[in-house]
């Protein structure tokens, strides 16, 4: 999983440097938000079944040590530069800092009619992570409730509705002007979060039906390399972001849906088959090494790398190198010196031991440790990974 977190910031990174060549790579963000609405959902039921209660305090403690002083970094160096330099690519982006900072960047570009202003200047890409802050505040209290009054079988039955209502809102709201209010509205979204949580919680319902299980794992594997292709198709040859004949519509009312459902067939194969290929694929060592440690940082960085870049006149191949190249040191100093240390400190307030937390939150805990081979092994890999303390 730390292998597809790579390969989606990749793709987010190469569609805003080159959105010629790579016009849908923002479908990563998409596959993003399903893979964090899944990880945080897991830990959230494997706590429950372990203690029979939700610590909201210690969730939203470990998200704050994960997410939020790496941003502080960024937005805090961005206001400086806007007010103590006269770099024109952060003339004026104290503002920008600000709006990131307090997680409402999705909400002012959401109110936004016809072509995005610079309101947000060097920051536009702060609005997913809003999105996900979002999610994070509502999700926790919403899940204890359900599990603490509903069977599990209706729990499903109620987040699978969850998962079809942002679809009829987006049916009822649409049209050209309601764009910028769909892509990046919280409510019209949520979908591909929840399909991930829907995920997570079918997984917990069945953890002791192997059978089933292994009928999953099993269509899954067939389902998953045309899963991949599709999404690979869509961020090659689809603009999200733009109008193309009927596929803007199409994309911005029951798209995002279907590229969360494809994203769910990834990830129950990797959750559920290590020896599929394409597990096999995205476990490969310089993947899961960048996903692990870098993704957030790379995603963090290279928007205002890009626009610093921008007001230089380089030419594309060399401005290309410039901030791939300069998203990696930033993204590794953020690593080192702001999100390891605090990652120490979170599992201070880890309460429950999951067997995906190798791939918590955004860009991973700690190095991965042996999956099972078989879905029957679920509990015993649940133990064995809780007793090697996950690195």
């Amino acid at each position: 999983m730390d292998g597809l977190r790579a390969v989606a910031a990749g793709a987010v990174i190469a569609c805003h440097l080159r959105p010629d060549l790579l016009p849908g790579g923002s479908v990563g963000v998409d596959v993003f938000f399903a893979i964090s609405g899944f990880v945080i959902t897991t830990l959230l039921v494997d706590e429950f079944e372990r203690t029979g209660r939700i610590r909201l305090r210690r969730f939203y403690t470990r998200r704050f040590l994960r997410l939020v002083p790496a941003l502080m970094v960024l937005c805090g160096l961005v206001a400086l530069l806007a007010l103590a330099t006269p770099l024109r690519a952060f003339e004026g982006q104290w503002l920008a800092a600000l709006l990131a900072a307090t997680y409402v960047a999705n909400i002012v570009r959401a109110g936004q009619s016809g072509s995005y202003d610079n309101t947000m200047g060097s920051l536009p890409h702060t609005w997913s992570l809003a999105v996900e802050e979002q999610f994070y505040l509502a999700w926790p209290i919403a899940l204890r409730a359900l599990l603490g009054r509903l069977t599990s079988r209706a729990v499903l039955a109620v987040v699978g509705a969850f998962c079809l209502a942002p679809t009829v809102l987006r049916l009822l709201i649409w049209d050209d002007d309601a764009a910028h209010r769909i892509y990046n509205g919280f409510d019209t979204r949520a979908d591909q979060l929840l399909v991930g949580c829907l995920l997570a919680l079918v997984l917990w319902h069945l953890r002791d039906d192997e059978a089933a299980l292994a009928r999953i794992r099993t269509w899954a594997g067939r389902l998953a390399w045309v899963a991949a292709a599709v999404l690979g198709l869509v961020a090659w040859r689809l603009r999200i972001t733009g109008w193309v004949d009927g596929w803007t519509p199409a994309w911005y009312t029951f798209g995002f849906l279907a590229v969360a459902l494809l994203t769910a067939t990834v990830l129950a194969v990797l959750v559920l088959d290590r020896r599929h290929p394409l597990n096999l694929l995205l476990a490969l060592p310089p993947l899961a090494w960048v996903g692990q440690r870098l993704s957030y940082g790379l995603y963090l960085w290279h928007y205002p790398i890009l626009a610093y870049a921008g007001t230089l006149h380089l030419v594309p191949q060399v401005e290309a190198m410039l901030v791939v190249a300069g998203a990696f040191v930033m993204a590794g100093l953020s690593y080192l010196v702001v999100e390891r240390p605090l990652l120490r400190r979170k599992q201070r307030y880890t309460l429950a031991r999951s067997p995906y937390c190798a791939v918590e939150g955004d860009v991973g805990c700690e190095p991965p440790g042996r999956r099972p081979a078989r879905s029957g092994d679920y509990r015993q890999a649940e133990h064995r990974r809780r007793l090697d303390s996950c690195g």
